[in-house]
């Protein structure tokens, strides 16, 4: 595992559970939000975090810790990330996945090892807009439905969540998100917040009604739609 960093304790990252989060580096999406630019590309490998400190911190917050979030960058591309789950599953802990969902194959094996306990997706856009949203063109959106599908198949909790951005969305891509979704799915609306370490700076968030407007759209399909970050006057 090429671990860019971990945050020791977190009640935000792991619904209901007092977690630590552990950031791998590298993606296969350069999203211009993006909030994690620093682990985004492969890190100083002098910067590298080793994965035995990791476990041996984990080993040792046992007696506090419930939860474990496996985030990034993208994890699933490290090729040895059943393994690392499987050590720290072992020690007692549920594992939170977060995940862009373009590595379906990925999720599959590990749902079928159920070495998951909770998944967090993010859908970047409506289909018609991933190559922008992304970064990178040519995306396959075969393979992001194809992973939410699973997700929802897998009797798992699980989340979608869009981080929105002013000038990137519109209406549009939340008419496609409803689509690409079940009426039973969670769903969540955040907006885009500038934490310094973003990968094109000078985006900003979108007005409390514009997100007002995406989260009605989405709700007229899929009720457990809810905004993030912001309070709804939309019940």
């Amino acid at each position: 595992m090429v671990i860019g960093g971990y945050q020791k304790t977190t009640l935000l990252d792991y619904p209901g559970h007092v977690a630590a989060t552990v950031f791998v580096a590298g993606c296969n999406f350069r999203c211009p939000f993006c909030h994690n630019a620093k682990t985004l590309l492969c890190v100083d490998p002098s910067k590298v975090v080793p994965q035995k400190e990791v476990l041996d911190f984990l080993t040792s917050r046992r007696s506090l810790l419930t939860g474990v979030c496996i985030s990034g960058g993208e994890p699933t591309l490290q090729p040895d990330l059943a393994n690392f789950i499987f050590e720290i599953k072992e020690m007692g802990y549920l594992v939170k996945l977060d995940t862009n969902g373009y590595r379906p194959d990925v999720l599959r094996d590990l749902l079928d090892q159920k070495l998951l306990n909770y998944i967090a997706m993010d859908i970047k856009s409506g289909f018609s807009r991933y190559n922008r949203s992304t970064g990178v063109s040519n995306i396959n959106v075969s393979l992001i439905q194809e992973s939410i599908d699973l997700i929802q198949g897998s009797g798992l909790p699980y989340e979608f969540r869009t981080t929105v951005v002013d000038g990137l969305h519109s209406l549009s891509d939340f008419y496609e998100i409803r689509e690409m979704l079940s009426k039973e799915a969670t769903f969540y609306i955040q907006p885009f917040k500038d934490n310094g370490n973003i990968l094109t700076p000078g985006l900003k968030s979108p007005d409390q009604e514009t997100l007002e407007d995406y989260l009605e759209i989405v709700q007229e399909k899929i009720p457990n739609t809810f905004l993030r970050g912001v309070e709804s006057k939309v019940y």
